[in-house]
């Protein structure tokens, strides 16, 4: 079986054919170390239809920013958690 080149003779990406879809493969089997690249962390979010939280600009004492980035990804999700909960319990 050749591989029959997708680009055309004037450089364009040719027409693909029904051949061509019957070959196509999951990525998570073709390719997946490129999968796992491009997969979501946790803690992450794809692209927000309507967002749901305000972006501010707050500042804190060193000693706070570190306790929660080392806990790495995530952490800005986890100050606004802990912000919740204060706010929750101090109505």
């Amino acid at each position: 079986m050749s591989k029959k080149s997708l680009i055309d003779k004037d450089g364009e990406v040719r027409e693909l054919t029904e051949d061509d879809f019957k070959k196509f493969r999951p990525i998570s089997e073709e390719k997946p170390a490129l999968l796992a690249k491009i997969k979501k962390g946790i803690g992450e979010r794809g692209r927000q239809k309507s967002p749901t939280k305000v972006p501010i600009s707050i500042r804190v004492s060193p000693e706070v920013a570190e306790y929660f980035r080392s806990a790495g990804k995530g952490w800005q999700g986890r100050v606004d958690h802990v912000l919740k909960e204060y706010v929750a319990h101090h109505k």
